[in-house]
């Protein structure tokens, strides 16, 4: 969702890795395979197997929001948009802005990255620490990890409008502009981005969701 900033100082602590994994086999809208599972409170487990989370539809997992093959396709189609896609693998979940990446999972990174621009987006979903504080107390995460970055994603498009667009009639246009404010890469109606940074067009991203929503269901025959 990465809005950028000025230079600002910055903090950070990390301590140690808290990755969970998850997937069965899938082919994914780049071409590459990755897994389809569904969702589990044993689930963590999987991550021994080298599976991933981007093929993980159903089910409810440590938060309020089910996973559902649009609502999967959603999720992917925003990390595709924010650049930490990277094929549907995991370490997408410990991207931060600019392309580094992070360790610790136990918290946001909260680390100020300068490039062209300043930002201290972290994560699948590019959350910037003030957000991620305020949805992680709203849904009660109590860390950094891969299924709680999903659950915080999924509320903020439930925030801000989206969620029952999508789960009814997939990615529109309409859709996209609501998410437009909360992920930068997103485009508004005009096709514009909401904060003047580099945005993907209404055609890619809608393409990008359609073949991956269509793999996903393929895998269980939706």
């Amino acid at each position: 969702m990465f809005q950028l900033f000025p230079t600002v100082a910055f903090q950070s602590t990390r301590t140690f890795v808290a990755s969970t994994l998850f997937g069965g086999l899938l082919l994914s809208a780049s071409g590459s395979t990755f897994s389809v599972q569904t969702a589990t409170t044993e689930t963590s487990n999987a991550s021994t197997h080298g599976l991933t989370r981007a093929s993980l539809i159903t089910g409810f997992e440590q938060g309020p929001y089910e996973l559902t093959p649009e609502r999967r396709a959603l999720l992917n189609t925003i990390r595709y948009a924010e650049g930490t896609w990277k094929d549907g693998q995991d370490h997408g979940y410990t991207v931060m802005y600019g392309g580094g990446m992070f360790d610790d999972l136990s918290r946001h990174p909260e680390r100020v990255v300068v490039k062209r621009y300043s930002s201290a987006a972290a994560g699948a979903y590019q959350f910037l620490p003030g957000t991620w504080k305020g949805v992680a107390r709203e849904l009660k995460l109590a860390s950094f990890e891969p299924q709680h970055q999903d659950q915080a994603a999924l509320h903020l498009a439930k925030r801000r409008g989206a969620l029952k667009e999508i789960d009814q009639r997939g990615l529109t246009k309409a859709a996209m502009a609501k998410l437009a404010p909360e992920w930068a890469s997103f485009p508004t109606s005009t096709g514009l981005s909401a904060y003047g940074q580099p945005v993907k067009s209404h055609q890619e991203l809608a393409s990008f969701y359609s073949k991956n929503l269509s793999n996903l269901k393929r895998q269980v025959n939706v």
